[in-house]
């Protein structure tokens, strides 16, 4: 199990999470990780407009998370990104980041079958639209794309067992 203190992960990494919606990546994390580690987009969405689903606040979530992410890593803390992180040029900035402050990033790479996804969100609060689900699907990375992208690491994260929503590390 990952943590602060892991020998998963090297002190200061930055780990980014990498999945869609309703893989289990916020549930994975909020079990891992101490929540002052976990940087997340439909949080800071959510402060600036009272809703985590209002897209129109992501630029300026955006900014708060890289203020934060740029904190965290100039102090060498293990930072973990909480969102789907399936654009490119999303992760290449992510990247751009560590490598600016000479941190290790790691990925987790949520791969989870379009129909548990959509049994995962049908229980969430905050229930994805059915066609950003499928978006989304298109645009999930493979792990060796994520290493060739420039991340050290990739680990592999499914739902451990058909009656657990839980999802549980399965490997690198």
């Amino acid at each position: 199990m990952h943590s602060t203190g892991s020998p998963d992960f090297a002190p200061g990494s930055l780990i980014v999470l990498v999945g869609g919606s309703g893989a289990g990546k916020s549930t994975f994390a909020a079990a891992r990780w101490p929540t002052t580690s976990r940087l997340c987009l439909d949080e800071y969405r959510a402060m600036a407009t009272d809703s985590a689903a209002d897209q129109s606040a992501t630029p300026i979530a955006a900014q708060i998370q890289d203020l934060l992410l740029d904190a965290r890593l100039a102090r060498r803390l293990l930072t973990v990104v909480d969102s789907t992180a399936l654009m490119p040029h999303v992760r290449a900035h992510l990247l751009a980041r560590a490598r600016y402050w000479q941190r290790p990033a790691c990925a987790v790479l949520f791969d989870v079958p379009l129909e548990r996804r959509r049994r995962l969100n049908a229980a969430r609060e905050r229930v994805v639209p059915d066609h950003i689900l499928l978006d989304q699907e298109e645009l999930l990375p493979t792990a060796e794309q994520l290493r060739r992208e420039g991340f050290a690491s990739v680990d592999l994260v499914a739902v451990s067992s058909p009656a657990c929503l839980e999802p549980a590390r399965i490997g690198r």
